[in-house]
C-alpha cells in the first residue's frame, strides 16, 4: 500500500448511477461495472466504505414535495439506501469480495447494525463495508451520511463518484462553457453555492479536513487514480 495516498477512502455513489440510462431499478451491466471498479481499489490494498444513495427506488426530498410527511418520505428513501446496498453486495461477493452491510436501522435478518468499532474492525480483515440507511435520521442526505461515516472510519479520502468530470464554475450540462476546477476550497465551495455535496456534508467535510474528490465514475480507473493520489477530478480541501 506505500504508493496509495490514501489507503483508507470512502465511496459515495448515486442511486441513479445502478440505474443507468433507465433512470429507475437497476441496470445490472452497468452495477457490474461500477463493481469492477470498487474491486480494483480493493486490490491495490487500499480499504473501502461505500455509500450508496436511493435515488433509483425512492427520494425522499421529492415525495415530501408531493405533500408526504417528510419524517416518511425520509425513512423510505433509506429504506432504498439499504435495498441498493443488497444489490450492490451481491455484485461485488460474486466477484470475490468480502463485504459486510451496516445499516442505521436495525434489521439483524439482512444486516449488521452499524458499530463503528465493527466497521473499523471489518475494515482492518479487508472487508469492504457498504454503509445503508444513511444516518438513521429524517432530513439528513445521504452526502452527509457519507462524510459522517467517512469521518467515524478514520478515512483519508471521500471520494464522490458522478456523472461529471469534478466540479464546475455551473452545470456543465446546462452551461457549455462552465469552468472544471482542479482544485477548491471548502470555502469558496461553500460561498459561491457550488452544488457538489449538500452544505451540510462541505461544512462537516471543512470542520473535520476531510479532503472531497469528486470525479466521473464513467472514467474507468478513475478511482484507483485518485486513491494512489494522481490528479483526476476535483480536489476540495
Amino acid at each position: 500500500m506505500s504508493d496509495l495516498q490514501y489507503p483508507r477512502v470512502l465511496l459515495k455513489l448515486s442511486g441513479e448511477a445502478l440505474a443507468g440510462d433507465k433512470g429507475f431499478g437497476y441496470d445490472f451491466e452497468t452495477v457490474s461495472r461500477l463493481a469492477d471498479e470498487v474491486v480494483a481499489v480493493t486490490q491495490t490494498g487500499a480499504s473501502v466504505g461505500l455509500v450508496i444513495g436511493g435515488g433509483n427506488i425512492v427520494r425522499g426530498s421529492q415525495l415530501s414535495k408531493t405533500g408526504m410527511d417528510r419524517v416518511a418520505a425520509d425513512y423510505m428513501g433509506m429504506l432504498g439506501t439499504i435495498i441498493n446496498a443488497l444489490a450492490v453486495q451481491d455484485v461485488l461477493e460474486r466477484k470475490g469480495v468480502d463485504t459486510r452491510v451496516m445499516t442505521a436501522i436495525r434489521m439483524e435478518e439482512l444486516a449488521e447494525p452499524y458499530i463503528r468499532r465493527r466497521a473499523i474492525r471489518h475494515l482492518e480483515k479487508g472487508r469492504t463495508v457498504i454503509f445503508a440507511a444513511g444516518t438513521g435520521n429524517p432530513y439528513f442526505s445521504t452526502d452527509t451520511a457519507a462524510v459522517l461515516r467517512a469521518i467515524q472510519i478514520k478515512a483519508n479520502v471521500i471520494i464522490k463518484a458522478t456523472s461529471v468530470d469534478g466540479v464546475y464554475s455551473a452545470d456543465p450540462k446546462r452551461v457549455p462553457d462552465a469552468k472544471l476546477y482542479e482544485e477548491i476550497s471548502f470555502r469558496d465551495v461553500i460561498i459561491d453555492e457550488l452544488k457538489v455535496i449538500d452544505h451540510t456534508a462541505i461544512t462537516l467535510c471543512r470542520e473535520n479536513s476531510l479532503p472531497l474528490i469528486v470525479l466521473n465514475i464513467h472514467r474507468p480507473g478513475a478511482i484507483v487514480t485518485a486513491v494512489r493520489g494522481e490528479r483526476v477530478g476535483t480536489l476540495v480541501r
